[in-house]
């Protein structure tokens, strides 16, 4: 297992989750690749997609049906733009590449937005720390891994 998903991993596993990370045979580096290869909707995939709120990393996973609104995203933080993160901004902020990057096993805690379009999920499947790992979960336990707030993002 990659070392970032070991890290991951371990980090479940002391916040007590049962979903155990799996190696999926191709990269799932979005959503829909991550759907093919488990044979769930799309929208069963939460994204993590990391942003620069006023310069401070903000994590949001998001439903892969949804898009994320950075205007309604910067309106609900209070902050004046919400921007997509650049790979050095993601790698800092996570010690994880996009298209892998996890909901936990950050270096920091990552203030946390959770896609309340996920909870009509009973299985959600989140990446853990590689493009090619992933992990069962559900809304609810996103929002408690993560000490995340649920939110409309789309």
């Amino acid at each position: 297992m990659h070392p970032s998903a070991a890290g991951v991993a371990d980090a479940l596993r002391a916040l007590g989750v049962a979903g155990e990370v799996r190696e999926l045979p191709e990269p799932a580096p979005t959503a829909a690749t991550a759907a093919a290869q488990l044979g769930c909707e799309v929208g069963a995939i939460a994204n993590s997609l990391v942003f620069s709120a006023a310069g401070t990393p903000l994590l949001v996973l998001t439903s892969g049906a949804h898009r994320v609104d950075t205007g309604k995203v910067a309106a609900l933080l209070g902050v004046a733009a919400v921007k997509r993160a650049d790979p050095e901004f993601v790698r800092a902020a996570t010690g994880q590449v996009i298209g892998g990057v996890a909901p936990l096993g950050h270096p920091q805690p990552l203030r946390t937005l959770v896609d309340r379009g996920l909870d009509s999920y009973d299985v959600v499947w989140a990446a853990a720390g590689h493009a090619h790992t992933v992990f069962p979960t559900s809304f609810t336990e996103l929002v408690r891994i993560t000490g995340g707030a649920p939110a409309d993002v789309a």
